[in-house]
């Protein structure tokens, strides 16, 4: 991820994941007079905002993500699952926005630990691909790079695991970042194919940092 001067924490999200009258009249509506000398004039002035807009994220409804077996060779056992889409929306003005800002959302899965007292699953196991929901034509927001279990998924994607990966960030074009982005990802759990059997749980969090 880039490195800048500061670093600020907006919003953070967890995500689990699991490896296995009657009798009574109504009145009718009111009819209103016809009569335009009746009328009431309504008006308002509404002066410019001088509330500054905000960066937030919001995650979908759900309720966790369970991965299923899919995909497994000799090589490994995989299990796959999609994660629930991802909303960043940034409401500031150009002028709010200092040159060379821009915000990312950062992954970090915790151990699949088991039910049984089995040995964990670390989250080096774990993978993603993103993918960019909304229009970016002008390129101002990305989805994150895809990143594959340590047991590679033959894809060429870096074999590093879920641990710190961007799933989308911004440019620092303050004028082109503005706006609302959608963003969800592949998740792929690749482990040794004698990982013990049994139900694994982990908690995905997804951090929004805004950085300038």
């Amino acid at each position: 991820m880039k490195t800048n001067r500061t670093t600020q924490l907006l919003a953070a999200a967890v995500l689990g994941i699991a490896l296995a009258g009657a009798g009574m009249g109504v009145a009718g509506p009111a009819v209103a007079d016809d009569d335009p000398e009746n009328g009431i004039d309504v008006t308002v002035t509404i002066e410019p905002s001088t509330t500054g807009g905000q960066v937030s994220m919001t995650v979908a409804d759900n309720g966790g993500v369970s991965l299923q077996e899919d995909g497994s060779n000799a090589a490994a056992r995989q299990f796959v699952g999609t994660l629930p889409t991802v909303t960043v929306t940034d409401s500031r003005r150009p002028e709010e926005i200092p040159a060379g800002d821009y915000w990312a959302v950062v992954g970090q899965a915790g151990e699949f630990t088991a039910t049984s007292g089995s040995e964990p699953i670390g989250p080096q196991y774990l993978g993603w691909r993103p993918h960019l929901l909304s229009d970016s034509s002008t390129g101002a927001v990305e989805a994150g790079e895809p990143v594959s279990s340590v047991i590679s998924d033959g894809s060429g994607a870096p074999t590093v695991g879920l641990r710190g990966q961007e799933l989308l960030v911004s440019t620092a074009n303050s004028a082109d970042e503005i706006g609302t982005w959608e963003v969800n990802a592949d998740l792929a759990l690749r482990t040794p194919v004698d990982v013990a059997a049994g139900e694994y749980h982990s908690t995905l969090t997804l951090s929004l940092f805004n950085q300038s």
